[in-house]
C-alpha cells in the first residue's frame, strides 16, 4: 500500500513536467514499448491481417489458423513472465525485438509459399510500372478518406490489392504510368482527367486488362479456382501437413509477442515511483501501442505500395524493434525485476 502522504497531488506535472521523471518516460516509449508493440501488432493482428488481404486466404481459415497459433502459443505469456522474474525484464523484452527484427523478412515469406503456393510462384513474374517522376504518391492512409488519384498511385495501388510484386521505373517523358506484365503492356489513367462515361468505363478496362496479365501470368485472381491455398472447413480442420506448418509458423510469431509482452507491465511499473506510477507508464504504453503498433497496417500498405514489394512494409516493425534494440540496451536500467518499488515511498 501506498504510505500516508504519498500520492501526487499533481501525478502529471511531477510525470512530465521534470527531467528526473520525464527521461522515464522517453526511455520506456523508444526504448521498451515502441519495438513491443510493432512486435504485438506484427505477430497478432498484422498476421491475420497479412492472411486475409495479402495471402488471399479466406477469412474463417484464417482466423482458424490465427486462434490455433494463440492457443498453442499462449503458454508463453506464463513461461517468460516466469522467467523474467528470475533474470529481468529487459533481456526477455529486447531479445524478443531483435529475434523479430532479424527473421520477419524470412517469416512472412516463408508463409505465403506455406499457405499459398500458387501465388508465391507467381509473384516470380517480372512486372514494371513506369511514371514520371513526382506522379507517384506515398499511400499513407490510415482513416480511409484520403484519394490518390493519379495515373501512378492507380497502378500501383491496383497491383498492391492483387499482392503483386513490381519494380518502378521512372521516365521523365512519361505522361500516363504504364504496367508492364510480362510481354504484356497496359497503360494506366489520371481519374482527374476522367469525365462522363469514361469515369466509368476507362478503370473497368484497366482493371481488367491487369486481372487477364495476372491471371495469364499465374497469379491466382479467382479464390475459388485456386487449389493451392490453404481452407479449413471447420475449427479441427487443420491436420495436414500444409495446414500444421502454417500454424507453426503463425504459433513462432506469438511466441515472439510473448516475449515482449508478457514482461512489459512489471517493467513499466518498477521504471516508476509509487506516486506517479500510472501516470508516468500510461503516457509509453499507449502511445506506443496506440501509434507504433495500431498504425502499422496502414503503413506496411504504403510502404508496400511504394517499394513494389509486399514484404516492403515489414520494413516498419523490422527498424521499430531493431532501434528499440539499440536504445533499450544503451539507455534502460536493468535488473528492475530486483527493485523495491516502494522504496522510494518513505522517502
Amino acid at each position: 500500500a501506498v504510505l500516508p502522504g504519498a500520492a501526487s497531488k499533481a501525478p502529471l506535472r511531477e510525470a512530465f513536467g521534470t527531467w528526473k521523471n520525464g527521461k522515464f518516460a522517453l526511455i520506456a516509449l523508444f526504448g521498451l514499448v515502441a519495438g513491443q508493440a510493432v512486435v504485438w501488432y506484427s505477430g497478432q493482428f498484422y498476421a491475420l491481417f497479412f492472411l486475409q488481404n495479402v495471402i488471399k486466404v479466406d477469412s474463417f481459415t484464417s482466423n482458424v489458423m490465427v486462434a490455433w497459433s494463440l492457443i498453442l502459443g499462449t503458454g508463453g505469456f506464463l513461461f517468460f513472465g516466469s522467467l523474467s522474474d528470475k533474470i529481468g525484464r529487459k533481456p526477455i523484452i529486447l531479445a524478443g525485438c531483435l529475434i523479430a527484427a532479424l527473421t520477419y523478412k524470412f517469416v512472412f515469406p516463408l508463409l505465403t509459399e506455406t499457405a499459398n503456393p500458387a501465388l508465391h510462384a507467381a509473384q516470380q513474374t517480372v512486372v514494371t510500372v513506369t511514371a514520371a517522376p513526382g506522379d507517384c504518391s506515398f499511400q499513407f492512409n490510415p482513416v480511409g478518406t484520403a484519394k490518390f488519384t493519379s495515373s501512378c498511385d492507380i497502378a500501383k495501388s491496383t497491383l498492391a490489392r492483387s499482392s503483386v510484386n513490381y519494380t518502378s521505373v521512372q521516365d521523365p517523358a512519361a505522361t500516363t504510368a504504364q504496367v508492364k506484365i510480362g510481354e504484356t503492356v497496359i497503360p494506366s489513367y489520371d481519374v482527374s482527367k476522367l469525365t462522363g462515361d469514361a469515369a466509368k468505363a476507362t478503370p473497368a478496362a484497366f482493371t481488367k486488362a491487369v486481372n487477364d496479365a495476372l491471371t495469364a501470368a499465374g497469379y491466382p485472381l479467382v479464390a475459388d479456382k485456386n487449389t493451392t491455398v490453404i481452407r479449413a472447413a471447420h475449427f479441427f480442420d487443420i491436420f495436414s501437413g500444409q495446414k500444421i506448418a502454417v500454424v507453426l509458423i503463425l504459433t513462432y510469431l506469438i511466441i515472439l509477442v510473448t516475449m515482449v509482452y508478457a514482461p512489459i507491465a512489471a517493467m513499466l511499473v518498477e521504471l516508476f515511483p509509487t506516486r506517479i506510477r500510472y501516470s508516468g507508464l500510461s503516457l509509453p504504453y499507449h502511445i506506443g501501442n496506440g501509434w507504433f503498433g495500431g498504425l502499422m497496417p496502414a503503413t506496411a500498405f504504403a510502404i508496400s505500395a511504394q517499394t513494389g514489394n509486399v514484404y516492403g512494409g515489414l520494413w516498419y516493425p523490422i527498424i521499430i524493434a531493431g532501434a528499440t534494440v539499440v536504445i533499450g540496451a544503451l539507455l534502460v536500467p536493468g535488473g528492475t525485476h530486483k527493485k523495491n518499488i516502494f522504496a522510494d515511498d518513505a522517502k
